[in-house]
């Protein structure tokens, strides 16, 4: 171990892949940060603290298991000449799985009505950590594939993901904090979801879509909605100012 601090190599894998891994952990934040803004209070703090622990450990627990990960990627079976591996099949379910959670967001923030009450009952603690179980485990087999492609030692690869994690809790409380004072953002973080569920159906057949063109637009729309926040502020205050 003291070996590795020595050596410089190790430290650029290192923070590499740390930095790699608090990128690919947006996705996992965004979509804790929507589902925790049905719960309130104690509840949303503990949906959101056993979400990205159940993150790290799944993680951890990949990277412990290299050779059955290495194995996902291996080909099953081919479609069109596509070879179709394990990995694959994670991230198409996962991809669905977003699309449709998104979909259904919108529909009941649009709607309303019947799909609130219907989503009522569903809308509890239980079904919230259950729905961050199932996108845990997509973004966690995807970001440790990433992993074992960037750093060359376990070690490494744990200490990385533990920093990103930390990170990704640091950040969780103001992201969730945020989209529930300004319900506009909700869309907009829905929306960056139906994005990131249609990038991981294409990898899952076979077409790579370059995350920095899903992230370079989300941080652009992001900023846009920001903009839109401050000026409807102004507004406001100046509307108050001038009713006094």
């Amino acid at each position: 171990m003291l070996e590795l601090i020595a050596m410089p190599q190790v430290w650029i894998g290192f923070l590499t892949l740390t930095a790699m891994e608090i990128v690919l952990g947006i996705d996992n934040i965004v979509f804790i940060s929507v589902l925790v803004a049905r719960l309130k209070g104690r509840e949303a703090v503990r949906a959101r603290q056993i979400g990205l622990g159940l993150a790290l450990v799944m993680r951890i627990a990949l990277l412990l298991v290299l050779t059955w990960i290495i194995g996902l990627t291996r080909p099953l079976f081919e479609i069109l000449g596509h070879a179709v591996s394990w990995r694959d099949l994670i991230l198409l379910a996962g991809g669905l799985f977003l699309l449709w959670k998104a979909t259904r967001e919108i529909h009941g923030a649009i709607e309303g009505g019947e799909e609130d009450h219907a989503d009522g009952a569903g809308a509890t603690f239980a079904a919230i950590i259950a729905q961050v179980v199932v996108i845990d485990m997509v973004f966690s087999v995807d970001s440790i594939i990433t992993a074992i492609g960037i750093a060359e030692h376990v070690e490494v690869m744990i200490a990385a993901v533990i920093v990103s994690v930390a990170v990704m809790y640091v950040a969780s409380a103001p992201i969730a904090g945020f989209i529930a004072r300004h319900p506009t953002t909700k869309m907009l973080a829905l929306s960056f979801l139906i994005l990131i569920g249609a990038a991981l159906v294409a990898d899952g057949i076979g077409f790579h879509i370059p995350r920095g063109y899903i992230y370079f637009s989300m941080a652009f729309a992001g900023a846009i909605e920001a903009v839109n926040i401050v000026a409807a502020q102004r507004r406001k205050a100046r509307a108050g100012q001038e009713g006094r």
